[in-house]
Formats: C-alpha cells, sequence, structure tokens
C-alpha cells in the first residue's frame, strides 16, 4: 500500500468517529495534497475494510449496526435499469433488432436447447448465447425469489446492514441484483462473486447499474477451485472459524455440480459464526428434492476445524421432535405473485414467427422456488420441542389412521389443487411437515370455517396447530392425508 494511501486511511479511522469523512478536508491532511477526486475513489475502494458507507453528497460515515428489515410489499417487476442493461447488452452482441430474425431465432431456439438439457438433467454449457438467452429467460424470477427467501432472515433482525457476501455459480446476477436491491441505500456490501462461465460477461454488466455502496468482484474460477483465502484481507479471513462470509448463496446451481454435496460443505466452513448460507433451487421435482437432500447430508455437520458449530436448518424446514429428522422425499417449494413482463421478454416473445412457437413460451414470470436456510449458530426460525403425550408425531402417524388427533406442524406449500392460473380445485390441499415424518403428508380443507381458516391464511413455512384434525391413508398417492373440517381447529403458531 503506498504512503498517500495509508495517510488517507489513517485519517479515514480518525474522523469516522468524529464527524462525516469529507475528501476535500482529508487531502488537505495528507502529503501532496492529493486531488479530492483521487481521495474519494481510494475511500470507495477501502469502504468495506473501514466500514463506511458513501452519502450522496459525497461524505463517507460509518455504516449503521441496525438490521435489515424485511420487505413490506411484494416484489412486481423487474427493474427497468437492469432491463436496460441487458437489452444494451444484446444490442452490442447482435445488434439493435435482436429479437428480429435471424438473430432472435438464435435466442429463441437457445432458449428452447437448454430449456430441454434441464428437464433432462443434462448438463448445459454456458457460451455466449447462452447466457445471454439465460438471462432473458430467468433473470426476472431470480431477481423476485432471492428476496423472499431473505424475508426469514430479516424478519428476525438476522439480516446485517454490513455485509459480506459470496455468491457462489453467481450465473448471470439474478439472485445478486436482487440482494442488492433488497438492501436499504445505508447498507455497506462487499460482494464476491464465483462465476467462470459466459454468464459472468452478463453479471458485469448489471453490477455496474449497482448503488454506490455495493462493492462487487468477479472471480472467474469454479466452484470447485476458487480458494476463499484468496478474498481475505487486513480484517477479514473466510477461513478463519472466527470470521467468515455473512451471507453465502448457492442459488440455482448445485443441480449443475459433479460434487454438489463436497461443494455445499466447502463453503459452509467459510461462514461467519453468524452467518448464513441461503440455496435455492428451481421448484420442479428433482431439483427440489435434490436440494432437501443435500440440506439433510450436511444438517448436523461439525464444521469450522472440529469446534462445537453445528449445521442447522434454519428455514423454511422445521425440526420440531428433538433428535428426529425427515426421511421423506421433501418436495417443498414457495409461489409468489407473478412479476410483470419485462420487456425484453416481450419483444422475444412477439417477434416469434416459426410453426413450433408456442404462445407465451418465452415470457418466464413466474416466482416459483424451493430454498434452504443453514447456520452454524444454532438458531432456527421456528425453534418449538414438542411432547408425545401432547401432540402426534408423524413418524407415527400410521397408529392414528382413521382417528382425530392433535398435530404441530409447518405449512410447506401454497394450495396444491390450484391451476396454473390461480384458480382453487376442488380442496385446498397444502404439504405440511413437522421434521419427524418419513412419508409425505398433506392437509386437505374439505370444509371452510372460521375456525380452520388460519391455514389458508398462513404463509409458507409457518407453523400451526391443528386439533381435532382426522388421519387418512391415501393409497393412491402413498402418503397421509390429514382432513381439516368442520370439526378441526387451526391456529398460528409459528
Amino acid at each position: 500500500m503506498s504512503d498517500q494511501r495509508e495517510a488517507i486511511r489513517s485519517n479515514a479511522k480518525y474522523l469516522r468517529n468524529v464527524r462525516p469523512i469529507d475528501p476535500e478536508e482529508i487531502c488537505e491532511y495528507v502529503e501532496g495534497t492529493p486531488h479530492p477526486a483521487v481521495v474519494r475513489q481510494h475511500l470507495r475502494e477501502d469502504a468495506p475494510v473501514l466500514g463506511l458507507i458513501e452519502r450522496e453528497d459525497g461524505s463517507f460515515v460509518p455504516v449503521e449496526d441496525d438490521p435489515v428489515g424485511p420487505n413490506q410489499r411484494p416484489v412486481t417487476e423487474f427493474p427497468a435499469e437492469y432491463g436496460n442493461a441487458l437489452e444494451n447488452l444484446l444490442v452490442d452482441r447482435y445488434g439493435v433488432d435482436w429479437h428480429e430474425d435471424p438473430t432472435g431465432s438464435l435466442l429463441r431456439s437457445t432458449i428452447r436447447r437448454f430449456k430441454d438439457h434441464y428437464l433432462e438433467g443434462r448438463h448445459v454449457e454456458y457460451d455466449d448465447d447462452v447466457a445471454a438467452g439465460y438471462a432473458i429467460y430467468h433473470l426476472p424470477g431470480y431477481y423476485a425469489a432471492v428476496q423472499y427467501a431473505l424475508d426469514d432472515l430479516a424478519d428476525r433482525g438476522l439480516l446485517g446492514r454490513n455485509l459480506r457476501v459470496l455468491d457462489v455459480g453467481a450465473g448471470v446476477g439474478g439472485p445478486a441484483m436482487g440482494l442488492s436491491d433488497y438492501l436499504p441505500e445505508d447498507a455497506l456490501l462487499e460482494y464476491h462473486a464465483i462465476e467462470p462461465s459466459a454468464a459472468a460477461d452478463v453479471l458485469e454488466e448489471l453490477l455496474a447499474e449497482t448503488g454506490r455502496n455495493v462493492h462487487p468482484t468477479v472471480h472467474r474460477e469454479t466452484a470447485e477451485a476458487f480458494d476463499p483465502s484468496s478474498v481475505a484481507g487486513d480484517s477479514f479471513d473466510p477461513t478463519d472459524a472466527d470470521d467468515g462470509f455473512d451471507l453465502l448463496l448457492a442459488c440455482n446451481v448445485l443441480s449443475e455440480l459433479e460434487d454438489p454435496d463436497a461443494v455445499l460443505r466447502k463453503y459452509l466452513e467459510t461462514l461467519a459464526p453468524d452467518g448464513t448460507l441461503l440455496a435455492m433451487a428451481p421448484a420442479d421435482k428433482n431439483t427440489s428434492i435434490q436440494l432437501r437432500e443435500l440440506e439433510r447430508a450436511v444438517e448436523d455437520e461439525r464444521l469450522h476445524g472440529g469446534t462445537e458449530d453445528g449445521v442447522t436448518v434454519y428455514s423454511p424446514a422445521v425440526r420440531l421432535w428433538p433428535n428426529d429428522r425427515p426421511t421423506d422425499r421433501g418436495w417443498s417449494f414457495d409461489v409468489r405473485p407473478d412479476l410483470e413482463v419485462p420487456s425484453f421478454q416481450r419483444k422475444l416473445e412477439d417477434a416469434a414467427d416459426d410453426p413450433d412457437h408456442e404462445g407465451g413460451e418465452f415470457v418466464n414470470v413466474d416466482v416459483q422456488f424451493s430454498y434452504s436456510l443453514l447456520r452454524v449458530d444454532g438458531k432456527r426460525r421456528i425453534d418449538l420441542s414438542l411432547e408425545a403425550d401432547e401432540w402426534a408425531k408423524m413418524a407415527q402417524m400410521e397408529r392414528h389412521v382413521t382417528n382425530r388427533i392433535d398435530l404441530v406442524a409447518a405449512k410447506l406449500s401454497r394450495s396444491l389443487s390450484e391451476d396454473d392460473a390461480g384458480r382453487s380445485g376442488s380442496n385446498p390441499l397444502f404439504k405440511i411437515s413437522d421434521g419427524s415424518e418419513s412419508i409425505d403428508h398433506y392437509a386437505v380443507v374439505t370444509k371452510e370455517t372460521a375456525l380452520n381458516r388460519p391455514l389458508l391464511e398462513a404463509e409458507y413455512g409457518e407453523v400451526c396447530s391443528f386439533e381435532q384434525i382426522l388421519a387418512l391413508w391415501n393409497d393412491d398417492e402413498e402418503a397421509y392425508n390429514l382432513v381439516v373440517d368442520e370439526e378441526t381447529i387451526v391456529d398460528r403458531i409459528g
């Protein structure tokens, strides 16, 4: 580090506890009197180390300790500034009529191809065209999904305002943009992305649109090859058991890795003692189940060099019985309101005129996702410990069939009887879990009343108590149906 830069740092460390740091003031205290713009640039680069945020007036102040609060509104659209940045990249790469033939045909066929490969479980190679198609098709949904998952942390005051984040397999940037916009302007984000493919080009274009207090670095390496110690600095070492990243993201990437279990374990070891790993996957059956299997594989593992810290599932899955763990298939996902159709999807869709085109084929504004929040400090979002003399246990449901029982369980789906348009089927149906089950359990509402309506009103992941629920076996689905009718009382207790 140069003497000039060290002098700027020293002055900033002193003034941060006295008054807002003005680059025009600091330059007077530094030998050679550097231009204020030079001082400002050094302060920007060192802001994560110094714990400073830049204000609109150009001064710097310490980041506050208050945690970030949850979003109070649904995500309704993909921001125009990111959409414009993506369209500018498409124009630079394919020309002003990027959505028209022949480049439009190329992008549409690319999207069709990677969708087919994905459904078949085949590996997708990310060249420039695939990265562009992936951004067009997936950016909006991933941008929204990560924000809903972060609500689980923010709702309990567990999302700090001064964040060091590692995004494993960052892709084209949906989760990164969602996280950046989730944080308030006075938050400080030191963001590291691991992305070896051509998707990193799109990611860097979008990161350029983030706020002044977002400090991004893109590492063009694979998750397997990346060395976390390479980002260690004066006051940060992710390989130290007492330090580490505040938030790890592994979003929509685990299903694409050769050994996702090993990668997940590797990066859990870089988690701060009070940090969180957020893993996400699309809501389809295969990737959602795989995510839950990985969650269960690392649960209770001892990390950080043999310390007493173990991995716990914070949410949305629950562990309501001491020492019990679920072994069912674990297919669980959340569904949130659709987004507005962004202009880049509309352009590509409207320009399609080939005979194989299906209406809406290139519009993807669904927000459906599976996620897992893992911690190493023992915290759980719902921390209950049930007693067998008060409540029935799902692991022992066979003994309760045809009986009315009292049960406590988390609601782990929206209504599964709704069609694609959100219209309800004959009876609302919800996946529920108490964390002990080896077979899927579903609550089916056959008669809605004021006393059981709380089940319909409960949020995804929320825990409810059920009194006088009827236990039945569903031979066709090989699952338990818990019937909620006029005799059932439901309370939201989570």
